[in-house]
């Protein structure tokens, strides 16, 4: 999924092999980070059942990013039910830096991100964490404060069964300009028509228990 015409600098890259390679990364909530071959396994260290919602995570790559750039890694679900989902363009409300000591302590716990004090762009790209979701399966685009559903696209990733090799997903977040495709397939394509574009910020994983998926080789690149 290339943007005509923009040539790509790289900002920021990370093979993804070990959990020494997320070592400096911010995790709040009970991520436990593993090897899976080569690739870096992400899975919870806590029991849905028991934990419910408080057992879900997010782990941030700690660098800030520009507006304008395209974000790639390769994703393998490993086993399942759960959902995977990546954060972007994601501060503090006003500006703040995500890590200000002023901003209330994050847990894991998904309203704080949707509906807490920060501004940030979601996709949600496996979605078979409930019954509904694997039935008819979608990726969703949120943009928030707000918890808001502003793209949507069919999701390929098939069940981990089936999975059987690493999938390419791709981000471009460029002005008003959100894009996302799996392996150089495009899912959607959207423009934020509200005039409150949010512009950089930070980039982190976030999972929903019991899902054990692999990660490896994030590159973020500036447009």
């Amino acid at each position: 999924m290339e943007t005509p015409g923009l040539a790509a600098k790289v900002l920021y890259s990370n093979a993804l092999t070990s959990p020494a390679d997320v070592g400096d990364w911010v995790a709040e909530g009970p991520a436990s980070p593993g090897t899976h071959g080569d690739a870096l396994e992400l899975s919870g260290a806590l029991d849905d059942e028991e934990y419910g919602d408080h057992a879900h995570w997010t782990l941030w790559c700690p660098v800030e990013f520009p507006d304008g750039i395209r974000i790639s890694w390769e994703f393998l679900p490993l086993e399942e039910p759960g959902l995977a989902m990546l954060f972007f363009a994601a501060r503090g409300h006003g500006g703040q830096d995500l890590f200000s000591a002023e901003l209330t302590p994050r847990t894991g716990y998904y309203p704080q991100y949707h509906s807490g004090d920060i501004d940030a762009l979601h996709i949600s790209y496996f979605r078979h964490k409930y019954e509904s979701e694997r039935a008819f399966r979608t990726c969703n685009l949120r943009k928030s404060a707000g918890f808001e559903l502003v793209a949507q696209g069919a999701d390929p990733l098939p069940p981990a069964g089936d999975a059987v090799d690493f999938y390419r997903l791709e981000v471009v977040k460029d002005g008003p300009r959100v894009a996302f495709a799996i392996n150089g397939l495009p899912l959607f394509d959207w423009q934020d028509p509200s005039g409150k574009v949010l512009a950089g910020g930070y980039v982190g994983f976030r999972q929903m228990a019991p899902l054990r998926a692999a990660y490896r080789n994030l590159v973020v690149e500036k447009l």
